[in-house]
């Protein structure tokens, strides 16, 4: 054999070689896929093999947040895997953004080489980043949805069989991915559609009810009415005699009526919201200057009929000279009302749930400026990893047949008014929610605000 063809034969086997390793990797990854069902494990595993399968020590798979507009670190493998994950960057933003931007595969040697390797993330997480390959993640359609970056080669560089191999598995990734959002659609649109169906039946209900306790006042006004009138006849010691054995009716009668048709506008307005919840988004908010300890007033004492039941006691905390703040209302009364009602569903007999509400005008938000509601519980707690999904799109529900709405609500509602909410939970001590939102408005709901008042000045001129 000559020299040619001993080198030809050597270029070959390397391609075998390389080849191989390829389709075992492939393999891997198809076996370890098969295993699980659930989108979010899916990708961690399929993150975890392609470390495995070529050599490295960390990585991290990175998603386009449409709605952001943000690059967000959803699965990250490896030391900084708490600190990174949820982090966001600016679509455009290092490596990560160039590679989701351009869609091509880049591999980096020595990133400290790179003038589009963004420092300030390994500064951040306090982790050094010394080699990297960037891998395009694409739909079926060609549309970038985000990129994987594999970290720090254990042994040299990467080659050029790594990038292939990385490309193979990061294609499978986004197919995953891709299944799992049109899955996700469709079983959303059923959703949607069950729920449209559910709201109107609860409508038709509610109806009845409302429509009896509105006849009850005003039957009750004509009989109290009559009933005067008759005493008269009856002297002043029976007419007292008489007056007082239906007292206490007369008495409850208006705040009992008031409670039904409270609870029938509660019932459906919470209906609107868990499908507004549902569908991605909230009703359209209305902003204005109101006081916190109104809402407060509503929500404790319908939810504290049920807490007496579990043997479980709701008190609220809301200074007197609490200061007004920008909000909707409705759409905040469903906040507190979630907040409460999670932590009654986690709370075991003799618990307490207090509703601490406060504000400050100085400074600007988030650290000043603000009003705050924390809802603290002396229940169960939660896990760590629970905790760290809550108030995400990936957040689980813990209660049996729950589905995690309550808390995508209060998100929702907090995020509509330009805020911040967050949880702390001690298991076997107890769990606090909180949220801020600017006590002067966000820019969009002073905007809102605006464009109400105006339609409202026009409306008054025709």
């Amino acid at each position: 054999m000559s020299e040619q063809d001993g080198k030809q034969a050597e270029i070959i086997a390397r391609e075998l070689e390389e080849r191989n390793a390829q389709m075992a990797a492939v393999r891997v990854i198809s076996a370890a896929l098969c295993q699980v069902t659930k989108v979010n494990e899916l990708v961690q595993r399929a993150l975890d093999v392609s470390l495995e399968c070529v050599g490295a020590e960390a990585g991290s798979v990175i998603l386009y947040d449409e709605d952001k507009d943000k690059l967000v670190f959803k699965y990250v493998v490896g030391e900084a895997t708490d600190e990174l994950t949820g982090m966001q960057m600016e679509p455009d933003q290092g490596l990560a953004g160039a590679v989701f931007q351009g869609g091509e595969i880049d591999v980096s040697d020595d990133v400290t080489a790179s003038a589009k390797h963004d420092r300030r993330v390994g500064d951040q997480v306090h982790y050094m980043t010394k080699n990297m390959v960037t891998v395009p993640l694409m739909s079926v359609e060609g549309r970038a949805i985000g990129v994987m970056q594999v970290v720090n080669k254990t042994d040299g560089v990467f080659d050029q069989a790594d990038v292939a191999i990385l490309d193979i598995l990061a294609s499978q990734i986004a197919a995953a991915l891709e299944t799992a959002r049109l899955n996700e659609e469709a079983r959303l649109a059923e959703v949607v559609r069950f729920i449209g169906n559910l709201s109107h039946d609860v409508k038709n209900m509610m109806t009845p009810v409302q429509t009896a306790a509105q006849t009850l006042e005003f039957m009750a006004e004509d009989t109290w009415s009559e009933f005067d009138g008759a005493c008269q006849g009856l002297g002043d010691s029976g007419s007292n005699t008489v007056s007082d054995a239906v007292l206490s009716l007369r008495e409850l009668l208006p705040e009992m009526t008031d409670m039904m048709k409270s609870g029938c506008d509660a019932v459906q307005m919470r209906m609107a919201e868990v499908s507004a919840a549902v569908k991605g988004m909230v009703t359209e908010p209305s902003f204005h200057e109101d006081d916190i300890t109104m809402v407060v007033d509503q929500v404790v004492p319908m939810l504290a009929i049920v807490a007496e039941k579990q043997d479980v006691t709701i008190e609220k905390d809301v200074p007197e000279d609490i200061a007004l703040a920008v909000m909707d209302v409705k759409q905040m009364y469903n906040a507190i009302y979630n907040l409460v009602n999670n932590a009654l569903q986690a709370c075991p007999e003799g618990a307490k749930i207090i509703v601490h509400c406060a504000t400050v005008q100085e400074g600007e938000f988030p650290d000043g400026g603000y009003l705050e509601v924390a809802v603290e519980d002396t229940g169960e707690g939660m896990p760590e990893e629970v905790r760290r999904k809550l108030f995400t799109d990936d957040a689980v529900s813990t209660k049996p047949m729950g589905t995690g709405l309550g808390t995508k609500i209060v998100k929702n509602v907090v995020d509509v008014h330009g805020g911040e909410v967050w949880v702390e939970s001690v298991q076997g001590e107890g769990t606090t929610m909180t949220f801020r939102i600017p006590i002067a408005g966000s820019p969009e709901a002073l905007e809102m605000m605006r464009a109400a008042q105006k339609l409202a000045e026009i409306e008054e001129e025709q």
